[in-house]
């Protein structure tokens, strides 16, 4: 593994432009549970995902509300902070790099660690939108109203989450790949690449032929062939060794 992580140091040392993939591994360091991994909590209720869908919201918005927090732990969000993977893409951006991250998560941690490009691919926690007037409030009045509405006159709908739920539509699909087009490498980061379109990005950019590319996950995915590099560790080891790498 080390000599894996001395040609990955390399890469990124050469590298001005990368593109970074994260998932849920990368935040679970930081208390925030891991739901599609081997131990994660969509494989305890497969129902989760039933009541986590835009089919499920607009059937009945104050049960989905309910079992919305309870299962993203709202209360707990403002608790969580970054740790050494977030810290550590924040370090490459100091450093001159031109860094571009694509996250699967939806706690906002990246933008806590100083991140300043970050596409949110599933959305996120953060704050709730009215679907009719297009009115969006931030998490602490999500979290004081059990049922969150609109408080716009005449309106008073639920509020719809900003994470992308089951069956809705992924709009940041084509900006990605545009970010893609201009990277130099591509580092994937805890995600088992399950969920569909996001696994397909790293086809996309194998696709393209002109990255080099990096998966660096705890446990092995079925798309690992489709990298240069791939190690199988903690992400907080596998990252404060590239740090010691790289100084």
């Amino acid at each position: 593994m080390v000599q894996s992580l001395k040609q990955i140091a390399e890469k990124l040392q050469q590298a001005q432009s990368i593109v970074v993939l994260t998932g849920a591994g990368v935040s679970t360091a930081s208390g925030i549970p891991d739901f599609r991994s081997s131990q994660g909590l969509w494989t305890e209720n497969h129902a989760r995902e039933y009541y986590m869908s835009n089919r499920y919201f607009y059937k009945d918005p104050e049960d989905f509300w309910s079992k919305y927090k309870s299962i993203f732990r709202l209360k707990l969000l403002k608790n969580y902070q970054p740790n050494h993977v977030h810290n550590f893409f924040k370090k490459l951006e100091d450093h001159s790099k031109d860094i571009a991250i694509i996250t699967q998560n939806v706690d906002g941690l990246h933008q806590v660690a100083g991140s300043s490009r970050v596409l949110e691919y599933h959305g996120s926690l953060n704050q709730a939108t009215c679907p009719a007037c297009g009115t969006s409030y931030p998490l602490d009045y999500v979290m004081a109203n059990d049922i969150p509405r609109c408080q716009e006159s005449g309106c008073g709908d639920v509020l719809k989450p900003d994470v992308v739920l089951f069956g809705d539509m992924i709009t940041a699909h084509d900006q990605a790949e545009a970010m893609i087009d201009n990277a130099d490498v591509l580092l994937v980061m805890g995600t088992s690449l399950f969920v569909t379109p996001f696994n397909l990005l790293p086809e996309y950019a194998a696709y393209l032929g002109k990255l080099d590319t990096i998966m660096i996950n705890g446990e092995p995915t079925d798309k690992d062939y489709l990298f240069d590099h791939v190690v199988h560790d903690d992400l907080s080891k596998a990252v404060k060794e590239l740090n010691k790498l790289m100084e």
